[in-house]
C-alpha cells in the first residue's frame, strides 16, 4: 500500500460506532502478514493496490498534487516499501512509524477532479487506502501463493483491522468484519472509483520510467530494451490482481486469454518461489526479522 494520501464523504463509509478495540499490538511471527508483506511476491501484487487507491478521485488528486511518483518512481517506491516492512516487522517501531505517517500526511490537501475539498487525513479517505490491502492480498493469494480459506480470510481481515490501528485508523472508519466489508467495497467502487489521470499513468506501459537508482553501466545501456517488456509484464500482472468487478467498472481490457496466462505466470510464480533461498525469497527487513525471531 502507497500511504501518499486517503476518502469518502459522507454516507460512504459503514455507519459511525463506538471505539471498543485495545492499544494495537505489534505483529509476530505466526500471523498471516508476517508471511504475506515480506514474501517478495508482495511485488507483484502492491501495484494493484496502489491503482485501487488512486482510482478514488479524491486519494487521484492527492497523488497527482503531492506525489513525487513521476519524478523519483524508484525511490518513492523503495520509501513506501520499506514503510510497510516497518508496520509489520518493526515491533515498537511500527507504532513510530504509523505517528510519522500520519504527520507526514498533515499538510496533503487540495481539491479533486468532482470539484470536492480533500485532506488526506479525512478519516474516510484513510481509511479507504488501507481498505484496498484486503481484496488485492486476497488475489495475490489466489493466483501467485494458495488460495486462504473462510477461517484464514477472517484471519487477514482481523489482522488488516490491527494493522490499521497501528496506522491510526479508527475503528468506526472501517468495516468491521468481511461480510461489512464487500458491500462497502461495492459501493465504493460504483459510487466513486474512476479512470482518474494516475490509474492511466499507472496502467501505460509506455510511461516513462528510468533505470533504476544505482544502476551499474550495463543495466542502464540496456535498459531502452528490457524497459518495454518489463513495462507490459507489470502492467499485465497489476491489471489481472485488480478485482473483476473494479477493472469493468474503470474500462480495463481482460480477456479469457489474459486470464489464462496470468493463470499460467501464477502457477511458475508458485512452484519457483518457494525453492528459492530465504535471501532471494524474502525482502531485507523481513529477512531481518525472521532470523531474529529465531534466535
Amino acid at each position: 500500500m502507497a500511504y501518499d494520501h486517503a476518502h469518502t464523504g459522507p454516507g460512504t463509509g459503514p455507519a459511525p460506532g463506538p471505539d471498543t478495540r485495545s492499544e494495537p499490538v505489534p505483529f509476530a511471527p505466526g500471523s498471516l502478514l508476517w508471511d504475506i508483506v515480506g514474501d517478495v511476491r508482495i511485488l507483484l501484487s502492491l501495484p494493484a493496490a496502489l491503482v485501487l487507491q488512486v482510482a478514488h478521485p479524491a486519494v487521484g488528486a492527492g497523488v497527482d498534487d503531492h506525489s513525487v511518483f513521476r519524478t523519483d518512481p524508484w525511490g518513492r517506491a523503495e520509501r513506501s516499501l520499506n514503510s510497510l516492512q516497518l508496520w509489520v516487522y518493526g515491533g515498537e517501531q511500527a507504532l513510530e512509524e504509523g505517528r510519522r505517517l500520519r504527520e507526514l500526511h498533515k499538510g496533503i490537501s487540495g481539491t479533486d477532479t468532482r470539484g470536492r475539498a480533500y485532506h488526506a487525513l479525512t478519516p474516510a479517505y484513510y481509511a479507504w487506502v488501507h481498505a484496498t490491502a484486503y481484496p488485492v492480498f486476497l488475489r495475490a493469494a489466489q493466483y501467485l501463493s494458495r488460495p486462504l480459506d473462510e477461517p484464514d480470510e477472517r484471519r487477514l481481515y482481523d489482522e488488516l483491522l490491527n494493522l490499521g490501528a497501528i496506522l491510526g485508523i479508527k475503528q468506526r472508519d472501517m468495516p468491521r468484519t468481511p461480510e461489512e466489508f464487500w458491500p462497502y467495497f461495492d459501493a465504493m467502487v460504483r459510487e466513486e472509483l474512476e479512470k482518474t489521470a494516475v490509474v492511466t499513468e499507472l496502467l501505460d506501459p509506455r510511461r516513462p520510467i528510468p533505470p533504476p537508482d544505482g544502476a551499474g553501466t550495463l543495466l542502464r545501456r540496456l535498459w531502452p530494451v528490457l524497459r518495454p517488456p518489463l513495462a507490459r509484464l507489470h502492467v499485465f500482472v497489476t491489471t489481472g490482481l485488480l478485482p473483476p468487478t473494479v477493472r469493468d467498472h474503470l474500462g480495463l481490457a481482460w480477456t479469457a486469454r489474459d486470464e489464462r496466462r496470468l493463470r499460467r505466470l501464477g502457477a511458475v510464480v508458485r512452484t519457483v518461489v518457494p525453492l528459492l533461498p530465504e535471501r532471494l525469497g524474502y525482502l531485507p527487513t523481513a529477512r531481518a526479522a525472521r532470523r531474529a525471531a529465531r534466535r
